[in-house]
């Protein structure tokens, strides 16, 4: 069983009266451990698909399946609990807090985790610090841990980003347009990052881009157009 199942997903909003379908009928299976790259247009669908997958949105019709259990009907409180144990998020203008630094970034995750979890299994601090600066020094941003996060270059933030996706070893990895703010040079260098966490710790990643040269270090691409996949080609 694939470990990620959308079947006959819609997706449908209300906008001056008419119903715009962002997603009509998607089929989509991700087996365990795959990267997958998801191109298309704005408007095509393909960040309200990574909402879906990610549970930050429920869908309109169909049915999701997530390691091998239907969460399509789960309540914003079931979705929380799912999208903090098994996803982490990057985004491309990076959402880092700015009044926070470096490592109080990357343990936001833990800390929120220990909110939604029992007394048993919450962390201490020393546990979350120490899992912060473990997955920083995975990115090599173990030096920066005290700085503030506009002391960094839009490169360094990604990194950070992706420190604080990691935290929580998500089984998924969701990034829509991680290299959209940066220039070639540090597109390259957030790429790589995330192809060796994919080989080195079998996470599963999807990346929403509009960059054809990014997608082909995926497995597979994804096309998206008017809220259906076109095309699916394996690399």
């Amino acid at each position: 069983m694939s470990y990620i199942q959308l079947i006959d997903i819609i997706k449908e909003y209300g906008c001056k009266g008419e119903v715009v379908h962002a997603l009509n009928k998607v089929n989509f299976n991700v087996e365990k451990g795959e990267m997958i790259a998801v191109l298309g247009t704005s408007g095509s669908g393909k960040s309200t698909l990574l909402n879906l997958i990610g549970c930050l949105d429920k869908c309109t019709g169909g049915k999701y399946l997530l390691d091998g259990k239907d969460i399509t009907n789960y309540n914003d409180t079931e979705l929380a609990i799912t999208r903090n144990m098994k996803i982490g998020f990057i985004f491309q203008n990076f959402s880092l807090i700015t009044d926070y630094n470096v490592i109080e970034n990357v343990e936001m995750p833990l800390v929120y985790r220990n909110l939604l979890l029992g007394k048993d299994k919450k962390l201490n601090k020393h546990e979350i610090k120490d899992l912060a600066l473990r997955h920083l020094k995975e990115v090599g941003m173990d030096g920066y841990a005290n700085k503030k996060i506009n002391e960094l270059s839009g490169g360094q933030q990604q990194r950070v980003a992706i420190a604080r996706a990691l935290v929580n070893t998500p089984d998924i990895i969701l990034a829509d347009e991680p290299t959209g703010s940066l220039d070639k040079s540090n597109s390259l260098n957030i790429i790589n990052i995330l192809k060796n966490i994919n080989k080195n710790i079998n996470t599963t990643i999807i990346v929403v881009t509009h960059d054809e040269q990014i997608a082909k270090f995926c497995d597979r691409i994804i096309s998206m157009e008017d809220g259906v996949i076109i095309n699916s080609t394996k690399m």
